[in-house]
């Protein structure tokens, strides 16, 4: 290794991916001299800086050759069928496409409109803001991953149709497939994705709401209510959609909300689902970075709160077995290679942000029947 002039000590892990060097600079050099810094200009890879009780170490990654081959085609296929289901919900939420019956399309009694295809087009305005909501989500987690030299693996988008989700997606994921060096990198990796399509998510759900409008009859829903076919359902309110509502429309005690509108709404809700500190979701990378001990207690106990929440909301029972099977019973977080280097001083307040994000989002009870 080039460095070794400009280091102590130093420990090498070779992982499938990629080796990690954890080196203790030599005091001297650890400013970092201009030798130093114009040697680490030469390192084919990534490095960062950690401030330790007994000095400055460099933590250096150099990506292996063998990696694996991506299936582009899966990846690309997923998406465009998730951009076909999706804009298919949004063409029966612009009243464009009759959706009355949804078992319909499975005993073949659906009545096809005429003209099908530009029928099924107005739906764009709800899929495509959506996809690019999820697609900059996963795009956060997949570049900030790549910056440090990790296997991870393209978004894989989940379509489906009408029954289960109403969307015509179950979202999508990545998968990180390599161990992570340290908290500073699982922090960022984690936070990533709700921050970057949280401000994707933001505009999209003021533009929507400022074209939704008052129903002209509603029986006795109030708030943000969502039409599909024939029926009505009530939205619930975070401290986000009850900011911007009173930014564009006062004090409208209803709104009927634009396909758009309601493609901003679902980024929320994602947003907000992914952040829940519990497990292996974004939330609980974030909580396992900030306070490693204190994780599995803090999962325990939002898990607890979520199925107290289902007596309001039975989707939260729903969201709370998937996490349980998901993480195959074990709420808490699996190591990460170097668990007891700190965290950065400069990494806390992204901690905080993804608490407050999912403090803005979350919505106790969001859907109202």
């Amino acid at each position: 290794m080039q460095l070794r002039t400009y280091l102590l000590a130093w420990r090498t892990t070779t992982l499938h991916d990629r080796e990690v060097v954890d080196a203790l600079v030599d005091p001297a050099h650890a400013g970092p001299s201009p030798a130093l810094q114009e040697a680490l200009q030469r390192w084919p890879g990534h490095y960062y800086w950690s401030d330790e009780p007994e000095g400055r170490h460099l933590i250096l990654t150099h990506r292996l050759p063998h990696r694996r081959r991506e299936r582009w085609v899966l990846h690309a296929a997923l998406f465009l069928t998730t951009l076909v289901t999706t804009t298919f919900a949004g063409a029966v939420l612009s009243g464009a496409i009759p959706y009355d019956n949804p078992l319909d399309l499975f005993t073949g009694g659906y009545p096809m409109p005429p003209g099908l295809v530009s029928a099924w087009a107005t739906g764009l305005a709800f899929s495509l803001p959506l996809l690019t909501i999820l697609m900059c989500h996963e795009l956060g987690h997949y570049c900030t991953a790549r910056w440090y030299e990790l296997d991870v693996s393209p978004p894989y988008f989940i379509p489906v149709p009408l029954i289960p989700s109403f969307i015509g997606t179950m979202g999508a994921f990545i998968r990180l497939r390599t161990l992570l060096s340290d908290r500073r990198q699982l922090l960022d990796v984690g936070v990533a994705g709700p921050l970057a399509g949280f401000v994707i998510a933001l505009p999209v759900l003021w533009i929507g709401l400022v074209l939704s409008h008052s129903p002209p009859g509603h029986g006795e829903l109030s708030g943000m209510l969502l039409a599909i076919g024939s029926e009505t359902f009530g939205l619930g309110d975070s401290l986000v959609t009850l900011a911007l509502r009173e930014i564009t429309h006062g004090g409208m005690r209803t709104l009927l909300l634009h396909p758009l509108a309601f493609a901003g709404w679902v980024g929320m809700f994602v947003t907000m689902l992914n952040l829940l500190p519990m497990s292996q979701l974004d939330g609980g990378h974030i909580l396992y970075a900030a306070l490693p001990r204190s994780h599995a207690r803090a999962a325990l106990l939002c898990w607890a709160l979520i199925l107290m929440l289902g007596w309001y909301w039975r989707g939260w029972l729903v969201w709370g077995l998937v996490v349980l099977l998901l993480s195959r019973g074990r709420l808490g977080h699996p190591p990460v290679l170097d668990a007891y280097r700190p965290l950065p001083r400069s990494r806390r307040w992204l901690a905080w942000a993804g608490a407050a994000l999912l403090v803005i989002t979350f919505a106790p009870v969001p859907f109202r029947f």
